[in-house]
């Protein structure tokens, strides 16, 4: 299983600014199993504002996904001039026509629900989301989340979403400068991740986004004073400044210094008792 957390940021004004689903990496088979820590499990599409995370099975949404991005990507899934909801129902119904072709029949191949958070854009500050859901021995239905007026939680799902639930409450209910922010859902959920008891959750947070501009954003993550993104390690590769880079408080990051950005915000987390150690400030 896995946890995935899909957020809105608004600014003063009570103006919608970004919409955010992160997720952790780990695929795991069962209590005991083997696991991997570098699966994928968010996804940006590059030539639309339109943002994707799954959790559940595993097999069908990390091929299928991947498959549906590239196809809008390259023009051949969306038209020009498409609202976000119209978006959305292309991406569902290719979900649907993909999962129709699944091998039910072979045992176990499925695991028993599979749900996918779709978040969008359509104009400067109308965002929008969804999540489609399938549960074995039913069919697929989806919901249209209901946007709140302040930066906060739009839906968590997972096998950890109990333990980021009750967390959760700390970080809403806290009286400090991070309350009712962002950066205070990332935080929570690092928290989470660093401290989960649930064994089907881990690796690195994995992050991708809009703004109230532009396309997709895939952002990369310093985490524990290595580079990922999309859940993989990335310290041996170059062109560091391609990708917008964050660390565990949310802070933008120079991912060739692995520094905070000059100029650029800090975000402690005061619940935590050593900041020092979740923000490192000095390079490999």
């Amino acid at each position: 299983m896995t946890l995935v957390v899909a957020w809105i940021g608004v600014v003063e004004g009570k103006k919608p600014a970004s919409v955010y689903i992160v997720s952790d990496s780990r695929i795991s088979w069962g209590k005991g199993n083997p696991k991997f820590d570098n699966g994928r499990k968010v996804f940006g599409f590059k030539k639309s504002p339109d943002i994707m995370g799954y959790c559940g099975d595993v097999l069908f949404p990390s091929i299928v996904l991947n498959q549906i991005v590239e196809m809008a990507d390259i023009g051949l899934l969306f038209k020009e001039n498409m609202s976000s909801h119209e978006r959305f129902e292309k991406v569902m119904q290719k979900i649907q026509e993909q999962f129709d072709n699944y091998p039910s029949e072979v045992s176990a191949i499925t695991s028993k629900s599979l749900k996918i958070i779709y978040a969008s854009r359509e104009k400067k500050y109308n965002f929008c989301c969804y999540i489609l859901e399938w549960a074995k021995g039913g069919k697929w239905t989806y919901q249209s989340l209901t946007l709140p007026e302040k930066s906060d939680v739009l839906v968590y799902v997972g096998s950890g979403e109990k333990e980021f639930f009750q967390k959760y409450k700390l970080y809403r209910e806290d009286k400090n400068i991070n309350s009712g922010t962002s950066r205070a859902v990332f935080h929570c959920f690092c928290d989470v991740l660093e401290n989960i008891i649930d064994e089907n959750c881990g690796g690195s947070p994995q992050l991708v986004g809009l703004y109230n501009i532009e396309n997709a954003r895939n952002f990369g993550i310093i985490y524990k004073q290595k580079r990922f993104i999309l859940g993989v390690n990335v310290d041996k590769v170059s062109n560091f400044q391609s990708v917008e880079w964050r660390n565990e408080l949310f802070e933008r990051y120079d991912g060739e210094s692995m520094t905070i950005i000059k100029n650029a915000q800090r975000q402690p987390n005061p619940l935590l008792k050593d900041n020092k150690e979740a923000s490192p400030h000095r390079p490999l």
